[in-house]
């Protein structure tokens, strides 16, 4: 969850016109670690950043397009209009929730395990931006994760950490109305991670991030206290609340919303009898309930025996069942065997569909609690309590509201929104390694206005080429600062370099004089309100100073 000195991506080379050198590497336009089996996406969160095809994401791990949502957010951020914010997981309620001025949060952490640079600053703007948007923002220092996956000493830390609030603070997030804060001095923070390693074990933080019998026991550590950083805002209330990192990340995010469900005192699913079912036999009884005018003699009370004489006699089909996940016969035989044994042995009990409301982690006097809540037909049992006049969204809030109520967090499962990796100005990978790769928030103005000027390009061999097929503005590390940085807000302005470079109007040397220029204006104007802002710091509610340093 916490952005270290992994950047953010695309790139390629660049002589006065166009390209310098033809064995450069080739720019990483996509989101995930590039892995020797081009067809295999690895998110590794302490990895190197790179991804070579986004639309792998979407499909191998559930992150959903930005696209999706982005004409129902209010207001958008020119990061999120250009498609650098290119993904997204469950992020409508906290857009709905901007929008309709309700309660909502925004948090994310930094590694401060070097300079902050111009990959970090798109997190700073999204942090941001949010909180202009009325969230509660939280800004955190993973001093814990710095000094347990990286090795960092705490005086180390202690020092990029100032560095890295100072930028924050400079490009506009607000002390006053928002919350920064360290892992290590934030006891509310372990106090819940402690809470959250009881559902989290070994095995599953092996499957995870590859932890194995050589991984330290703090760097194990660290992650259920990034959990613990990404619930925090959730402490006092439940609020829909978005993590903005790379795609990197994502393990953090999928594990996070995983332990908010594990923590919450009831689970909220359908059925269709008093049976316990899994997710393939659900389907099963919901198939039969839809055709319960084929077998029943009272369809609007079918029995569970009528429908597992149908069953029997179906001969289902997969297709037939809008069930994509049965591969085989077999596997569809076997499911509905088991579910008509069930079915018989229920015998005359109607299928009905029903609201059921599971107790997971709540004790007899939060169970007694939600069964006095729920109005209208209910039936009790032991575990769990089937409500025939609720729909599955209002027993869910019914649900969380009884388990804040008795003492419960009620986490709603946090969002994420994803960045696109920056290219190193060299080409490849940003990498806090090669300096002439990166440009750091702390450059002097003129350094920056060199790195740019020295920065590979998308153009062509020769100008004549250029102008003939145009420059290849998508592969181009340059146009890439234009798009994420030094168009700001101004959409016009990044589409007018973009459409200039790609129909020949715009070469190179023209081009990275611009950005160079915009680039030494920015630094320059950034330090001066970095200088602006030590006060801010200095009176801001966080520790600067560790109490472990040594």
């Amino acid at each position: 969850m916490s952005e270290d000195e992994r950047p953010s991506d695309i790139g390629d080379g660049s002589a006065e016109n166009g390209s310098d050198a033809a064995g450069d590497p080739e720019p990483a336009t996509d989101g995930g670690v590039e892995t020797d089996d081009v067809d295999e996406v690895v998110l590794d969160p302490w990895g190197a950043a790179s991804v070579s095809d986004y639309r792998k994401l979407f499909e191998e791990f559930g992150i959903g397009e930005f696209d999706d949502v982005l004409a129902d957010v209010p207001n958008p951020h020119y990061l999120m209009r250009r498609g650098v914010i290119f993904g997204q997981r469950d992020y409508r309620p906290v857009m709905d929730a901007l929008r309709e001025g309700e309660e909502a949060a925004v948090l994310s952490g930094f590694m401060p395990t070097g300079d902050p640079h111009i990959g970090h600053k798109l997190v700073f703007d999204e942090i941001i931006w949010h909180q202009e948007q009325g969230a509660d923002a939280y800004g955190l220092i993973a001093d814990l994760e710095a000094h347990a996956a990286r090795g960092l000493s705490w005086d180390e830390i202690d020092e990029h950490a100032r560095d890295y609030l100072l930028s924050l603070l400079a490009l506009g997030f607000d002390p006053e109305e928002g919350d920064l804060y360290r892992q290590s001095t934030n006891r509310d923070v372990q106090d819940l991670a402690f809470e959250l390693g009881v559902e989290a074990n070994f095995s599953e933080l092996g499957a995870i991030y590859g932890f194995d019998g050589e991984t330290d026991v703090s760097h194990m550590q660290s992650v259920v206290t990034q959990m613990a950083d990404i619930l925090y805002p959730q402490l006092d209330e439940p609020k829909p609340t978005v993590i903005p990192v790379g795609p990197d990340q994502d393990p953090h995010v999928r594990l996070a919303r995983d332990l908010a469900s594990r923590m919450r005192y009831f689970g909220v699913t359908k059925a269709y009898a008093s049976f316990e079912t899994d997710e393939e036999e659900l389907a099963l009884l919901r198939h039969a309930y839809e055709n319960r005018d084929a077998y029943a003699d009272d369809p609007d009370q079918p029995r569970c025996s009528e429908a597992a004489q149908w069953l029997v006699a179906e001969q289902l089909t997969a297709s037939a069942m809008g069930a994509a996940a049965f591969h085989d016969r077999d596997d569809l035989d076997s499911l509905v065997d088991s579910v008509e044994t069930t079915l018989e042995n229920a015998g005359m009990e109607p299928l009905r569909p029903r609201t059921r409301i599971v107790n997971r982690r709540g004790d007899d006097a939060a169970f007694e609690a939600l069964i006095e809540a729920i109005d209208g037909e209910k039936r009790v049992f032991e575990g769990h309590v089937d409500a025939f006049d609720l729909d599955r969204e209002t027993a869910e809030e019914l649900a969380r509201q009884v388990e804040v109520d008795q003492g419960g967090y009620g986490f709603l499962a946090p969002s994420s929104i994803y960045h696109r990796f920056m290219t190193g100005l060299t080409g490849g990978k940003m990498s806090s390694s090669i300096p002439a790769s990166h440009i750091s928030l702390l450059d002097d103005p003129e350094d920056g206005y060199d790195k740019v000027k020295a920065a590979t390009t998308g153009g062509r061999e020769t100008a004549e080429l250029q102008r003939e097929l145009g420059g290849e503005a998508d592969e181009c590390p340059v146009y890439e600062l234009y798009a994420y940085l030094l168009a700001g807000d101004d959409d016009e302005f990044a589409t007018r370099v973009y459409e200039e470079c790609v129909g020949g109007e715009r070469l190179c040397g023209d081009c990275k004089e611009q950005a160079a220029q915009l680039m030494r204006e920015f630094l320059a104007d950034h330090q001066e309100k970095r200088d602006e802002v030590e006060e801010l710091l200095d009176a801001a509610d966080i520790e600067l100073e560790s109490p472990r340093r040594g």
